[in-house]
C-alpha cells in the first residue's frame, strides 16, 4: 500500500513541490543520485570503476514534453560520454537512456523524434567503445520502446534494453529478444501498474522474474540481472551452471548507494558488478520510484528527515 502511494506521489505536481522544497530531501537523495552535474557523475564513476566495478550512467529526466529539451538531454549524454573519453573505460562504463527523455512522448512524431536522439547518443557511445541501454518505463511505451530498440540494433547491435518481469508480456518479450547478442537488462518494475497489464503481488512479481531470468539464461543474449535479492541472485548462479554460462556471458547490476557491500562482494568473486549511477537537476521521479521498492528506503528518508 504504501509503495502504491510513493508511486501515485512520483506523478503528483503538489507532492513533487513538497517533498523537493524540504531542506533535508536533498541531503537524503545524494544517497540515490551521484549528483547534478556531469563532472559529479563523473567523480562517482571514477570511485567505483576504481573499486573494480563497471557503472551504467542515467541523465535524469523522463516524460519531456519539449522538442528542444529532448535534443538538451541527448546533448547532455554526449558531453557526458566525451567526458568520459579520455578515462579509458571502454566496456566498464556505458550510459542507460529513457526514451521519453529524447522525445518518445512528443505526440505523433515522438517516435522519429527519440529514434534521432537515440542514434545521436549511440554514435557518440561508438566513438569511445561504450554501449547504450535503453530503460523502459510504464507499460503503454513498451511497443514503442521496442520499436525504437529495433531500429537502432540495425547500425547498433550492442543497443541494451530493460525488460520488466511484473508484465505479463515479458515472458514473451524475454524469449523474443534472447538471440545472440542481445543485451537484456531484467528487473522487477517500478511503475504503477494496473492489474490487467502487471502482477499485483510481491511473490508473483518474484516468480514472474524467475521465469523471465530462465528464459534469458537459457538463450543465446547477454542477460543483465537487476537485483539486490540474495534469492534471486543464488538462482542466478544456479541457472548460470545449469546453462553453462560463465560468468563473462552475464552480469548483475545494482542502484547506486543500495547494497554497495553486496556489490563488491560480487565483483570480488569475479562477476561483473554494474552500478546504474542516476544524475541530473530533475531527480525527483527517480527518488520516489526508490523509496517504493524497499520499505527500508523509506525508514531511512524517515530518519534522515528526524535528523537521526
Amino acid at each position: 500500500m504504501l509503495g502504491s502511494l510513493l508511486l501515485a506521489g512520483s506523478r503528483a505536481p503538489l507532492v513533487r513541490r513538497t517533498v523537493s522544497g524540504l531542506p533535508l530531501t536533498r541531503k537524503v537523495v545524494e544517497r540515490f543520485v551521484a549528483g547534478e552535474t556531469v563532472q559529479d557523475a563523473v567523480t562517482a564513476v571514477r570511485r567505483l570503476t576504481g573499486a573494480g566495478l563497471t557503472v551504467t550512467i542515467d541523465h535524469l529526466g523522463e516524460e519531456t514534453r519539449d522538442a528542444d529539451a529532448a535534443a538538451q538531454t541527448a546533448d547532455a549524454y554526449i558531453i557526458l560520454l566525451n567526458a568520459l573519453r579520455d578515462m579509458g573505460l571502454g566496456s566498464r562504463a556505458e550510459v542507460s537512456v529513457k526514451l521519453s527523455a529524447v522525445g518518445q512522448a512528443l505526440g505523433a512524431d515522438g517516435d522519429k523524434i527519440a529514434l534521432e536522439n537515440a542514434l545521436q547518443i549511440c554514435r557518440a557511445a561508438r566513438a569511445v567503445d561504450a554501449n547504450v541501454t535503453f530503460d523502459m518505463e510504464d507499460h503503454t511505451t513498451v511497443d514503442s520502446t521496442l520499436g525504437i530498440l529495433r531500429a537502432v540494433r540495425t547500425d547498433f547491435p550492442t543497443t541494451g534494453v530493460a525488460l520488466q518481469a511484473y508484465l505479463f508480456r515479458t515472458e514473451a518479450d524475454c524469449r523474443d529478444l534472447s538471440y545472440e547478442g542481445s543485451r537484456v537488462r531484467l528487473v522487477k518494475g517500478a511503475y504503477a501498474e494496473p492489474p490487467s497489464v502487471a502482477h499485483q503481488k510481491k511473490g508473483e512479481v518474484d516468480k514472474a522474474y524467475v521465469r523471465c531470468l530462465r528464459i534469458l539464461m537459457a538463450g543465446q543474449g547477454y542477460p543483465m540481472v537487476a537485483t539486490h535479492d540474495d534469492r534471486l541472485i543464488s538462482i542466478t548462479e544456479t541457472l548460470a551452471d545449469r546453462f553453462g554460462r560463465s560468468r563473462g556471458e552475464y552480469e548483475y547490476q545494482m542502484l547506486y548507494g543500495i547494497r554497495t557491500d553486496k556489490q563488491q562482494a560480487l565483483a570480488g568473486a569475479g562477476h561483473t558488478m554494474r552500478v546504474y549511477i542516476p544524475y541530473g537537476d530533475d531527480w525527483y521521479g527517480y527518488f520516489m520510484r526508490r523509496l517504493a521498492e524497499r520499505p527500508a528506503n523509506v525508514a531511512f528518508f524517515l530518519r534522515a528527515l528526524g535528523g537521526k
